[in-house]
């Protein structure tokens, strides 16, 4: 069963970020080091720009392969 884009982009927040918005991540970054808190901030714009230009069939093969690596550990 494939995942559409807009699920495989919940799945890896989910992954990535665990319970946390991910904004509400950048911001508590911010909070404890502004310098990296613009590293946090860019890093999330590339993720979402990273999602949207990714093909759907590659996002469902990547999206899989960390949830089949998670399973192992």
């Amino acid at each position: 069963m494939s995942v559409s884009k807009a699920e495989a982009q919940q799945l890896l927040e989910r992954m990535i970020f665990e319970s946390t918005d991910p904004q509400d991540w950048v911001q508590d970054v911010w909070g404890l080091s502004p310098l990296l808190g613009d590293s946090a901030a860019k890093l999330l714009d590339s993720f979402y720009a990273l999602v949207e230009c990714c093909p759907e069939e590659r996002l469902d093969t990547l999206v899989k392969s960390l949830y089949r690596e998670q399973l192992e550990f």
